[in-house]
């Protein structure tokens, strides 16, 4: 429903074309700063060849060498090589240029400059990554920065130094390109702040004025019979179109606005469940929701969902939160607690992705689960991965012996569907079936005659993980 996973570099800046314009932004950022590198790089190594300070030149040298590397890796669309190369490098060479930088009488230090534009770089290019790229770094650049700011610490024999008399010309360059660089992540930080609070704004004004719909994608047993679905989120944007999850949900979760959109959807979902109860046909669906951590640690979830499902008068068991391992990082005695409330009353719970994050056996055994669904990283290597298939084969065995139902996701293939059936998976999702389809297609599907061997769907392509 809500899923969809951001794998890019550019993962702090989420949204539609926002994240595009910002890794088009950023490449701009590292082709500038890599160029720099190399024209600043070659043009003093030059200069210090003609004046044989060897050492200077080769530290100069190395500096091209560093902007030749992440330009290729940038130009190749490796960004996040290109990153993390320039900034590790450039922090250790620029410390080491600082070292022969020493200030002389009327002519400051001017080296140490560069740290903060490194720093800078560093802050916008990580945002996303771990405490060490994400803080460690840009700390690292302006602590040493300070060191040489503060200091005369250096090398002060006069043969490994710069000449006198381009001193200050060093100064003009170092500082130009300081702010130069400065002001390129300023501006790109305050476009993505601006084009941030744009789609906020849209999200809000969706959600008010309905933009947001459900498309189903079948859940099938081994007969080819539809048993069920899993409800999708689509944002029908005025002016950009259908918007899949992936583009948005990150972006709704970090505002706070998945707990509206997830209880919209709820009510959505409950709602349907009602329509197909009317019909002989569709009476006997489930469908299945997917539930944020977010949504699901709200103190009121399980009241908030208790009193949907019984205000639409839906049998509880046809409709199936799924949940996904992101929950047992935190406080997992009060998810068991919340589930076996839900349990309680009905409601069906399914645990989803599970094996690719945090949870375990002793987790597992805890939750009140109805099914275990294996998760599509598992199945799409399946045919060609030996430990895809062991893991399988023990999600398949495990689920058995603890009565859930299991079904795959992310079937593919007729291979893969073979595969499964062979090794008592009966229950399937994918593309093989069906891609996720408007109410109305979904019902046609629904009704149309079922064969046992599913033909692929046309055409039978690798699924991007937003879509589901």
């Amino acid at each position: 429903m809500l899923g969809g996973r951001l794998t890019s570099f550019s993962q702090p800046l989420h949204g539609l074309a926002v994240s595009d314009k910002h890794r088009r932004r950023v490449k701009a950022l590292l082709l500038f700063g890599s160029t720099m590198c190399i024209l600043l790089g070659l043009g003093w190594g030059g200069y210090y060849l003609l004046k044989a300070k060897w050492l200077l030149m080769s530290m100069d040298l190395a500096l091209a060498t560093i902007g030749a590397i992440a330009l290729g890796c940038t130009l190749t669309e490796r960004t996040r090589l290109a990153a993390l190369l320039s900034v590790h490098t450039l922090l250790i060479v620029v410390c080491i240029i600082c070292l022969f930088d020493t200030p002389i009488a009327g002519v400051a230090r001017s080296a140490h400059m560069h740290l903060l534009t490194v720093a800078a770089a560093s802050y916008l290019l990580f945002r996303g990554e771990n405490a060490y790229l994400r803080l460690g770094l840009p700390v690292a650049c302006f602590v040493a920065c300070l060191v040489f700011a503060g200091s005369d610490i250096g090398i002060t024999n006069p043969a490994y130094q710069p000449p006198i008399e381009t001193r200050a010309i060093t100064v003009w360059i170092n500082n130009a390109t300081c702010f130069i660089g400065i002001a390129m992540v300023l501006a790109i930080m305050q476009s993505d702040v601006a084009a941030r609070n744009a789609i906020e704004d849209d999200l809000r004004t969706a959600l008010a004025q309905g933009h947001f719909s459900l498309h189903y994608q079948p859940q099938v047993r081994e007969d080819g019979r539809v048993i069920g679905a899993e409800a999708l989120l689509r944002w029908e944007h005025p002016q950009r179109g259908m918007i899949l999850p992936g583009k948005f949900i990150s972006l709704a979760e970090e505002t706070g606005l998945i707990v509206p959109i997830g209880d919209w959807v709820l009510r959505k979902a409950c709602a349907q469940l009602l329509n197909w109860a009317q019909d002989p046909r569709t009476a006997g669906l489930s469908l299945s929701v997917n539930v944020s951590a977010s949504q699901f640690r709200q103190p009121d979830f399980v009241s908030q969902v208790l009193e949907i499902v019984h205000r639409s008068g839906i049998e509880p068991s046809r409709l199936k939160l799924e949940l996904t391992e992101s929950l047992l990082v935190k406080d997992v005695d009060e998810v068991v607690s919340k589930m076996a409330e839900l349990k309680s009353h009905g409601v069906a719970l399914s645990l989803d992705d599970f094996g690719t994050g945090y949870s375990s056996l002793n987790y597992l055994k805890r939750l009140p689960l109805d099914q275990l669904k294996i998760d599509q990283s598992f199945v799409r290597d399946l045919l060609n991965d030996p430990n895809d298939m062991a893991i399988v084969r023990t999600l398949v065995s495990l689920s058995r012996s603890l009565n859930l139902m299991v079904i795959a996701e992310g079937v593919e293939t007729r291979e893969q569907l073979d595969w499964l059936r062979d090794n008592d998976c009966l229950a399937y999702q994918g593309y093989l079936f069906s891609k996720p389809l408007p109410i109305d297609q979904f019902e046609a599907f629904v009704r149309a005659p079922r064969v046992p061997d599913p033909a692929p769907a046309s055409p039978t392509t690798a699924v991007p993980a937003e879509l589901a």
